[in-house]
C-alpha cells in the first residue's frame, strides 16, 4: 500500500480497544508505531506492517501525532509524564475512558508543557472501529481535529465538541446511560411481547421503526428544554401516567418485572404531584437535575 502521503501515527496502549486503532491506521496506510507494556500484544500488528517501539520514548519520537488508550488517566499520566518534553509542540490524542475533571486536568497537564491535547470518546466497540458510521467524539485545543481530521477520520467520523476537553468525556458518559436505558426498555418490552410468543427479531423489527418516532420526540422535546418551558401540545404527563397503566397490567398479567416502568411511572407522578400533569415529558428533566 502506499504510504508515501500519510503521516505518521504512534498508539500507546494495545488492549482490544489500542490494537483496533492501529489495526484501522494500518488499513488505511499510515506508517503506525506501536507500543504496550507487554510485547507481544504487538505481534498481530507488526506482522501486518506496524514498527514495535522498545519504550515509551521511542514511540513518542516516532509520530506528530500520538494516541493513548490505556487503563484509565492514572496510567496515562504515569506513562507521558516522563516525556512530557519529548512530547513539546506534538498532538496528543487521548482515548482513554475517563471522568470530565479527569480529561480537564490532562488538558491543563498538556498545556502547559506545550502539549497539544484532544480528549475523545470512542461510541462503539472494538470491532467498530474504522467505519464512519461510527462517531468518535473529540474536545479540545482549537484547530487540532482540524489540522488531523483526515488522519482521525479513518477511525470514525470525528465529532468535534469544541474547546473545553471535559466534553468528550461527558457526552461519552451521557450516551452511555442512554443506550443503557434503551437496552432496558427494549428489554423490557421484548420480554412482554415473547410472553405471547413474539419473536425477539419479529418485535425488533418494529421497535427500531418506532425509536425514529422516539427521535423525533427527543429533538422537539430538546427545543423545550432550552427553553424552560413544557408545553403538553403533543402529549401531557396526566395521559402518560394513564397510559402506562397498561403496561403495567400487561406485564403483571404475564409475570414480567415491572421495576422500570414503575420508575417511569413514580417521576411521572411527582410532576402531577408537583402541578405539572398538563406539561409535556420533557417536564421530568427536573426531576433528574436535583
Amino acid at each position: 500500500m502506499d504510504v508515501m502521503n500519510k503521516p505518521n501515527v504512534t498508539v500507546i496502549g494495545l488492549g482490544q480497544m489500542g490494537a483496533a486503532l492501529a489495526d484501522a491506521f494500518l488499513a488505511a496506510g499510515h506508517p503506525t508505531t506501536v507500543w504496550n507494556r507487554t510485547p507481544a500484544k504487538a505481534d498481530a500488528l507488526v506482522a501486518r506492517g506496524a514498527a514495535l517501539a522498545a519504550d515509551v520514548v521511542e514511540a513518542v519520537a516516532a509520530s506528530e501525532l500520538v494516541v493513548v488508550c490505556v487503563l484509565d488517566y492514572p496510567a496515562v499520566r504515569e506513562l507521558l509524564a516522563p516525556e512530557a518534553a519529548s512530547l513539546r509542540g506534538k498532538t496528543l490524542v487521548n482515548l482513554t475512558s475517563g471522568s470530565p475533571e479527569q480529561a480537564r486536568a490532562e488538558a491543563e497537564w498538556a498545556a502547559a508543557h506545550g502539549i497539544g491535547y484532544l480528549d475523545g470518546g470512542i461510541m462503539t466497540t472494538p470491532p467498530g472501529v474504522g467505519d464512519s458510521a461510527n462517531m468518535i467524539l473529540y474536545a479540545g485545543s482549537p484547530g487540532l481535529l482540524a489540522a488531523h481530521r483526515t488522519t482521525l477520520e479513518v477511525l470514525g467520523d470525528p465529532v468535534d465538541l469544541g474547546e473545553d476537553a471535559g466534553l468528550a468525556s461527558l457526552y461519552d458518559a451521557g450516551l452511555l446511560g442512554l443506550m443503557w436505558s434503551v437496552f432496558g426498555g427494549w428489554l423490557h418490552a421484548t420480554a412482554l411481547a415473547g410472553a405471547d410468543g413474539v419473536a425477539a427479531k419479529e418485535f425488533t423489527a418494529v421497535a427500531n421503526r418506532w425509536l425514529k418516532t422516539v427521535s423525533w420526540f427527543m429533538s422537539g422535546y430538546a427545543e423545550q428544554i432550552d427553553a424552560g418551558e413544557y408545553p403538553g401540545a403533543d402529549a401531557t404527563i396526566d395521559v402518560q401516567v394513564a397510559a402506562i397503566g397498561h403496561l403495567l397490567h400487561a406485564g403483571e398479567e404475564r409475570g414480567v418485572d415491572d421495576r422500570l416502568p414503575r420508575l417511569h411511572l413514580e417521576l411521572m407522578r411527582a410532576a402531577v404531584d408537583a402541578g405539572h400533569g398538563g406539561d409535556s415529558y420533557a417536564r421530568i428533566i427536573e426531576a433528574f437535575r436535583k
